[in-house]
C-alpha cells in the first residue's frame, strides 16, 4: 500500500499524474515536465515534498552529539541558520544527505529523504545508544506528524510575503519571509499554527520551504497557489524537480550518494569539516581526501543528437566501458541530453570526450564544469 501525503487530493484536483516514489504516491506531473521546470527557472513553480521526512534532536548534548554523527560541523550554526550535511557510516558510505537547522539554543531539526526516513531514524537512534550525554539528548521523529511544500523560483520572493504575513516569531527574527537570506530559517503564525520556513532551494533557483502541521498544510499550499498566480506560478511534480537538480548537478540519494560511495566520491566534499574533531567516517573520508578515490563523479552534456541519457547506461572512453551514468534526463533549460556518472578518477577530467551507451548504441558526449546549466 502506497502512503500518500496531506495533499494528495490537491493533486487528483489540479491533474497530478500520480506515480510510485521511494513508497509514496506522489505527481511527477501536472501539464508536462518541461512545462513546470521553465516556470521554476523563470517565475514560479510549488512542489509537494511531504513525503520527506522530519527529525528533531534537542537538550544539552544535541550539538555535540550531531557533531560526531554529522560530517559538517554543526557548530558554525548561529540561532536560524541552516546548513547541507551528510551522515556517513564507518566506511565513509553516505547513509543519508540532509539539512540541519538550529531552531533554539538546543534544538535542531533535520530533514531527510523520504525514502532513508526508517534506516536513518534507525542509524541515529544507534549513534545515540554510544553517546556519553545520550541522558541530555533527545531524538523525535516527527516526520508522521509534519508535511512540507517548496516554492521555488526567481518571482517568489515578490508574493511570499502575501502568503506569511506578520513578522517572525522564532528562528532568524525577521521582520518578514523574504527577509530571510540563503539557509535561514524562521517560524512564522499561520493561523493559530506555528510553520517553520527556510531560505534553502534544490532547484538552482532562489526558494522557500516551508515544514507545517499536517492540518494545514493544504491551507499553505493553496495560498501560496493563490497570491503566487499574478507572477505565474504552477504545480511542479517529480518529473521537474530532478531536471532542474539534475541541471545545477544537486545529488540525489540513491543515484549519486549511497551506503557504498563518499562525499569525496561524489564531490561533495566541501561539507565534509575534517577539522572539527571525530565523526563517524573521518578516518576514511581524511584518507580519501589526501589521497584521492578510485572513482569520481562527472557531469556531461550530449553533443549528437540522442534519446536522454538515463541511470544504467553505460559510459564509454577509449573504446571501453568505464562506468555508468546515476542521473541522466533531457535539459528544459539547454534542450539536450545531459547527466552525471562515475568513472576512474584518472579519467575525471572536464572538456573530456566520452560516448553514453543508449539502447546499444553509443552517442558522443562531453565532460562538463559543474553547474551544467548556468543562469546567463
Amino acid at each position: 500500500m502506497l502512503k500518500r501525503t496531506p495533499l494528495f487530493a490537491a493533486h487528483q484536483k489540479l491533474g497530478g499524474k500520480l506515480i510510485e516514489f521511494g513508497g509514496w504516491e506522489m505527481p511527477v506531473q501536472y501539464t508536462s515536465i518541461t512545462d513546470e521546470h521553465l516556470a521554476v527557472r523563470k517565475a514560479a513553480g510549488i512542489f509537494d515534498i511531504s513525503h520527506m521526512g522530519e527529525v528533531l534532536v534537542t537538550g544539552p548534548g544535541a550539538e555535540e552529539f550531531l557533531n560526531q554523527t554529522l560530517t559538517n560541523d554543526i557548530r558554525k550554526l548561529a540561532l536560524g541558520q541552516g546548513q547541507y550535511t551528510l551522515m556517513c557510516n564507518e566506511g565513509g558510505g553516505v547513509v543519508d544527505d540532509l539539512y540541519a537547522y538550529r531552531l533554539g539554543q538546543s534544538m535542531y531539526l533535520l530533514i531527510i529523504n523520504a525514502s532513508r526516513i526508517e534506516p536513518d531514524v534507525a542509524w541515529l537512534e544507534k549513534q545515540l545508544a554510544a553517546f556519553p550525554h545520550k541522558s541530555e539528548t533527545k531524538l523525535v521523529n516527527v516526520s508522521d506528524a509534519m508535511s512540507a511544500v517548496a516554492v521555488q523560483g526567481p518571482l517568489v520572493a515578490q508574493f511570499i510575503d502575501a502568503c506569511l504575513m506578520g513578522v517572525a516569531i522564532g528562528g532568524t527574527l525577521v521582520s518578514a519571509a523574504k527577509d530571510l537570506v540563503k539557509n535561514q530559517i524562521a517560524e512564522f503564525e499561520f493561523g493559530d499554527e506555528t510553520i517553520c520556513v527556510a531560505r534553502t532551494g534544490y532547484s538552482g533557483e532562489d526558494g522557500f520551504e516551508i515544514v507545517a502541521p499536517n492540518g494545514i498544510i493544504e491551507a499553505v499550499w493553496n495560498k501560496l497557489l493563490e497570491v503566487g498566480q499574478p507572477f505565474g506560478i504552477k504545480p511542479a511534480g517529480l518529473g521537474a524537480r530532478d531536471t532542474l537538480r539534475t541541471e545545477v548537478c544537486y545529488p540525489l540519494y540513491g543515484h549519486e550518494l549511497d551506503e557504498d560511495t563518499t562525499p569525496i566520491e561524489a564531490g561533495v566534499g566541501f561539507f565534509v569539516a575534517l577539522d572539527k574533531g571525530d565523526f563517524v567516517g573521518r578516518s576514511v573520508l581524511a584518507e580519501q581526501k589526501s589521497g584521492g578515490t578510485k572513482k569520481k563523479l562527472v557531469a556531461f552534456k550530449m553533443t549528437d543528437k540522442s534519446a536522454p541519457p538515463r541511470p544504467d547506461y553505460p559510459i564509454w572512453i577509449n573504446g571501453a566501458t568505464v562506468g555508468e551514468v546515476v542521473s541522466g534526463t533531457q535539459s528544459p533549460s539547454l534542450g539536450i541530453g545531459i547527466g552525471m556518472g562515475y568513472v576512474p578518477a584518472e579519467l575525471a577530467k572536464v572538456d573530456a570526450p566520452v560516448e553514453i551507451e543508449i539502447r546499444g548504441r553509443r552517442f558522443a558526449a562531453v565532460t562538463v564544469k559543474k553547474p551544467i546549466y548556468r543562469k546567463a
